[in-house]
């Protein structure tokens, strides 16, 4: 018998029954995603705790899989008669064929990527308050200019269970926690805002190494004050310098989600059709690994079960491959990868990113300063959006410097980087040795929302269309 865990009482039995109900109609694979969830927000404005929430949610889901399609439906009463109701809702996608029978159910080993002693969820009330009150102190005292200081901590707890209906049982533990800080610094009627985040799959010693919540605080403020004597960017081409670690959201955003493998699948994706292909200079290797320690993408098993390990999309600038969940990787013939994931027990998984990179690489940042007569040095962003089908992207950076004749200038302001996915790492011209991951703030949207990590190291491409001024 598998003992009982966390708040999901469902034995091996009642667990077989059914697996085997969404299998009933005709079905190949099934599966049950069993979540408890807890998760606390506690906002400061002002110097004033403004809102705190705590939300609660169990549930679990059941899917059905037959070929390219899938059934799926969730119940937040995990009783047996409200799990079997929504497995043969699931098992409607097939309305004929012989039934399919579960296989016996085994527990499935795996490597710990984020064990910690206590999660940030178990900190008491006081402990939360005090990380807060000590970010917006150090905000506050950092520059006079700074008029208005925004402090939230999130940390979220999931107990996770999946069985599978070829026999594999996995339960997991997944902790996260986030500090966010915005600062409003104002002078002479200009205001100008600069944000601080950060965390990770880990407890309350986040905060007791160099990523202090009063680091985050005097960053945003020193981020915010920079921009109060920056200078609108130029228009047009020009080169660009990526800082390490947050640019990689340029990276996810631009190459990653065109490389998820139900794009490919649709033919939606202007990779589909190009494995083995040149797709990049060949300075470029990019990988999705969703075992890096502790990170905000990472990940124990997927949420379909399947463990993950580094899969290599990009090596040398020639495509050798894409992120799968089970449906993609069927199709396809191929290994899965450990990219099924979902938001919640509410959403059937999909093909997302876990932790995406791109590797390091050899030349020395001061060498690649030194390279660049005109252009723009990018050392943070806020997001940005792409188009699948074709790749076109826009970014909008937060910190941003000018680079004239080898030397960092003055900060820009007010631009976005607009350009397609393939055309800019076909003109990467130089990749740095100093890679770094960002420190956890990254949540990825595609319908549903999911924690993810980027990095690289310090990147110059040729070119890039920089929507600015034209003065």
């Amino acid at each position: 018998m598998i003992e009982s865990f966390y708040d999901f009482n469902t034995s091996e039995e009642d667990i077989g029954k059914i697996l085997n109900t969404a299998l009933s109609k005709g079905c190949q694979y099934s599966d049950i995603f069993f979540e408890h969830t807890i998760v606390n927000i506690i906002t400061m404005e002002e110097g004033i705790v403004k809102e705190g929430v705590k939300a609660i949610s169990l549930g679990a889901g059941i899917r059905a899989v037959k070929g390219e399609g899938s059934g799926y439906a969730y119940t937040e009463d995990i009783s047996f008669e409200k799990m079997r109701h929504a497995a043969l809702t699931a098992a409607a996608i097939a309305d004929s064929g012989k039934a399919g029978t579960a296989s016996p159910l085994s527990a499935v080993p795996y490597k710990d990527h984020y064990e910690i002693s206590k999660t940030t969820t178990e900190a008491a009330l006081g402990e939360k308050t005090g990380w807060i009150e000590e970010a917006e102190k150090a905000a506050r005292e950092f520059d006079p200019r700074v008029v208005k200081v925004s402090v939230t901590i999130a940390d979220k707890s999931s107990n996770i269970q999946i069985a599978t209906s070829d026999g594999r049982i996995l339960r997991d533990t997944r902790p996260m926690t986030r500090l966010s800080v915005s600062v409003v610094a104002e002078k002479n009627g200009n205001r100008q805002t600069g944000v601080s985040s950060g965390g990770g799959r880990l407890g309350p010693e986040y905060f007791q190494g160099s990523r202090d919540p009063g680091s985050h605080g005097r960053e945003a403020a020193r981020q915010a004050v920079l921009l109060l004597e920056a200078v609108d960017a130029p228009a047009g081409p020009m080169e660009i310098i990526l800082a390490p670690a947050d640019s990689g959201i340029l990276l996810h955003e631009s190459v990653g989600h065109p490389l998820e493998a139900d794009f490919i699948r649709k033919g939606t994706s202007a990779y589909t059709g190009r494995l083995g292909d040149r797709v990049a200079s060949s300075l470029v290797t990019v990988i999705d690994d969703g075992t890096i320690d502790y990170d905000r993408g990472s990940i124990n098993f997927d949420d379909e079960g399947t463990l993950p390990a580094p899969t290599v999309l990009i090596e040398n600038g020639i495509l050798k491959g894409y992120m799968h969940d089970r449906i993609s990787a069927d199709f396809f013939d191929l290994p899965l990868t450990g990219n099924g994931r979902r938001e919640s027990y509410k959403y059937p998984p999909i093909p997302r990113m876990t932790v995406t990179y791109l590797a390091n690489g050899s030349s020395d940042p001061e060498e690649i300063f030194a390279s660049t007569k005109k252009g723009i040095y990018c050392k943070s962003f806020m997001g940005g959006q792409v188009d699948i089908a074709n790749g076109d992207f826009v970014f909008v950076p937060i910190e941003a410097y000018l680079v004239e004749e080898g030397r960092i200038s003055a900060p820009v302001k007010n631009f976005t980087l607009i350009g397609n996915g393939p055309d800019v790492l076909s003109k990467v011209t130089m990749v740095g040795n100093d890679f770094a991951f960002s420190d956890g703030r990254w949540t990825c949207g595609k319908g549903q929302l999911v924690p993810v990590g980027v990095g690289l190291p310090t990147l110059k491409i040729s070119e890039i269309t920089v929507g600015g001024s034209d003065l």
